[in-house]
């Protein structure tokens, strides 16, 4: 379908109605905590709905507990294998080129400042990593599986932002839309997919059009699952491209958030990695696969590796050369891929798993500023692209 601005301006005034008023309800009845500690019980799908469960809650378990009825299952499998077939790389995308993209536009930086803290980084990083090795599990829609109740309670996380911001007056929607509205929903969709294959693309990973079709159809089941309006959402990947450059280009812009989250990735990653001498490999990353321009928005510091990572498709190509011409050497590299990727997300984790709480209070749970800092709306500044 065609985007225009003015069809995108209507998606900022939509949430979730069935999230929303789920949270809603169990706010004003005084349930969310009871619904948090008895959650912490249900990780698994099919699983018996805990005992004590708010009537809400277990309708809204209900109405959400299977996939779209439309899912082409032969099209998530190939899914499946062109992420196993990518793990590593695909990690890295998500790592260094999605994740600073969502700071790349102001409000959803100002938002994401304000609601996980800029002091744990890690935190959104390791549930996002840990519900994307949930998604690409051979079992992860059937019982048993961890992504399907993850899902629904990010769902209803995403719904209690909302509430919250709107409840505390700390959001313009006249000016703004609703937070985490439908466009910037959908544009999350486009980070986790296009721009993750744009980043494949980038490091000279070689992708089938069936592959790469595949792994964005995931993603549009992901956002079926996560409230997104799917009657709005792009069918294939050249809608998306059509979606995400309007999105990019109606909101992109640098931002004190958006720079202080980036710092904060960074530093993240330059723990993780061994020693010390890798460490200026991390912000090289950042700065390849997102383009200097926006490098320099999100203050991403320019290092003498900022040359040495452009060697990195030539490096990958050597190593796709093996896979290819070595069965022994495709599964060694599959499974070298797998490990690293379970490596980095225990990192993250502190292995740990990531359980989803709502919050019940956004300064209790962040560290949100209160008092007079909440009766200040905040209003997003005015996208700028520079040529």
């Amino acid at each position: 379908m065609p985007y225009s601005d003015a069809s995108m301006n209507a998606l900022r005034q939509s949430g979730d109605e069935l999230a929303d008023a789920t949270v809603a309800t169990l706010f004003e009845r005084g349930e969310m905590g009871t619904f948090n500690t008895l959650m912490r019980f249900f990780s698994t799908a099919g699983a018996p709905v805990p005992d004590g469960l708010p009537d809400v809650a277990r309708e809204y378990l209900e109405a959400t507990s299977a996939p779209p009825s439309w899912v082409d299952w032969d099209e998530m499998e190939r899914a499946r294998l062109f992420f196993i077939d990518n793990n590593v790389h695909i990690a890295t995308a998500l790592s260094f080129a999605a994740m600073p993209a969502c700071y790349l536009v102001p409000h959803v930086a100002k938002l994401l400042s304000a609601t996980h803290g800029l002091n744990y980084p890690s935190t959104r990083m390791a549930a996002t990593g840990q519900f994307t090795v949930y998604l690409m599990q051979p079992d992860a829609f059937e019982a048993g599986s961890r992504f399907l109740p993850a899902a629904q309670k990010v769902r209803l996380l995403h719904a209690s932002i909302r509430h919250h911001l709107a409840r505390e007056n700390r959001w313009d929607v006249g000016t703004s839309g609703v937070p985490i509205c439908q466009e910037d929903m959908i544009g999350g969709q486009m980070f986790f997919s296009m721009l993750v294959l744009d980043s494949l693309h980038r490091l000279g990973i070689h992708m089938t059009e069936e592959g790469a079709e595949a792994y964005y159809y995931a993603w549009r089941v992901v956002g079926a699952m996560l409230g997104v309006d799917q009657d709005v959402v792009p069918e294939n990947l050249d809608e998306a491209r059509e979606f995400l450059d309007r999105y990019m280009i109606r909101h992109m812009g640098p931002s004190p958030e958006g720079a202080h989250l980036t710092r904060q990735l960074i530093e993240l990653y330059e723990d993780i990695v061994p020693g010390t001498l890798f460490d200026p490999v991390v912000p090289a990353l950042v700065r390849y696969l997102v383009g200097d321009t926006c490098g320099d928005w999100l203050e991403v510091p320019s290092t003498p590796w900022d040359t040495v990572v452009r060697a990195v498709p030539y490096l990958l190509g050597v190593l796709e050369t093996i896979e290819d011409r070595s069965p022994l050497g495709a599964w060694a590299l599959d499974r070298l891929g797998h490990l690293t990727t379970l490596f980095e997300l225990s990192s993250l984790t502190r292995g740990r798993v990531m359980h989803y709480a709502v919050p019940e209070d956004l300064r209790k749970e962040y560290g949100v500023p209160d008092a007079a800092s909440r009766t200040r709306r905040w209003t997003p500044p005015a996208a700028t692209l520079s040529p």
